[in-house]
């Protein structure tokens, strides 16, 4: 898809680049972009907290591209979908973005999730950086792939209604979500955004969402629980006041601002 429709030019891939601490690669390669999936994944949360603190600035590019290379910050699929896929059209990649339906019954739900698929050498590759708990490297769009990393294993499957992404749950896999290839636009993604972030029915609204991707483990966040998953242990989940939510935020180093944590704090109180 050409990158005039996206608008990629207006993207500052150096300031991205320097945030994440990559070094521009010299072309695209299966390494190139590993790399940049990976450290990605582990500068930026999942969250929703713009939407709790009702000052989302939207999903257009340069909106997205302030809030997380210029200020470090997080958000939710359309803003991890857009400004990756910027970026990895800007490296030289063959980029697709797709939409996906969230839940066990893709005929009962919106489409309301982005992901990325990249086109690298004859093999297509599923991308997933904005659902806080998926594929850590892109894994291959080839029905029954299985990738397991850290201990978390994931598979595609081709279905009848497109490429469903699962995840490994007890002694069977859980369906993540199941993306189409019909043609995205750049207003699909904000109708899109706009319904995950203002209906009244949505989870974004009504409960904090935070995950990290971080050294030696991956964090979970609600407004009144923590999960932590470590490789090769079990794992932790339990229930914690505001003040352990606050804390855990600090620790994976979300910027908010002294007004924005106040704020955010007066809000998780009415959630709890």
């Amino acid at each position: 898809m050409s990158d005039d429709l996206w608008g990629t030019d207006r993207l500052d891939l150096t300031a991205y680049l320097d945030r994440i601490g990559v070094a521009e690669p010299p072309g695209p390669s299966r390494e190139a972009l590993e790399e940049v999936y990976d450290a990605h994944l582990r500068t930026f949360t999942f969250d929703n907290i713009d939407v709790l603190l009702e000052q989302h600035p939207g999903v257009d590019l340069p909106d997205v591209q302030a809030k997380f290379a210029g200020r470090g910050r997080g958000g939710y699929c359309f803003e991890h979908g857009t400004v990756l896929a910027a970026v990895l059209d800007r490296l030289g990649f063959a980029v697709d973005r797709r939409l996906a339906r969230v839940g066990d019954d893709p005929t009962a739900a919106g489409r309301t999730h982005l992901v990325v698929v990249v086109d690298l050498d004859g093999e297509r590759l599923l991308l997933d950086p904005g659902f806080g708990l998926s594929v850590w490297r892109p894994i291959p769009l080839v029905d029954g792939a299985v990738d397991e990393v850290r201990g978390i294993a994931h598979r595609v499957r081709r279905g009848e209604h497109g490429w469903a992404l699962e995840r490994a749950k007890d002694d069977g896999w859980e369906l993540m979500h199941t993306h189409d290839e019909a043609l995205v636009v750049p207003s699909d993604v904000a109708l899109g955004h706009h319904y995950t972030s203002t209906h009244p029915t949505v989870h974004f609204r009504h409960r904090l969402i935070t995950t990290k991707l971080l050294a030696d483990r991956h964090l979970s966040l609600t407004h009144n629980t923590v999960t932590i998953r470590r490789e090769g242990e079990e794992t932790e989940h339990r229930e914690i006041g505001l003040d352990e939510v606050m804390g855990y935020l600090e620790e994976a180093e979300v910027p908010l601002t002294d007004e924005e944590r106040g704020r955010l704090r007066e809000r998780l109180a009415t959630l709890a």
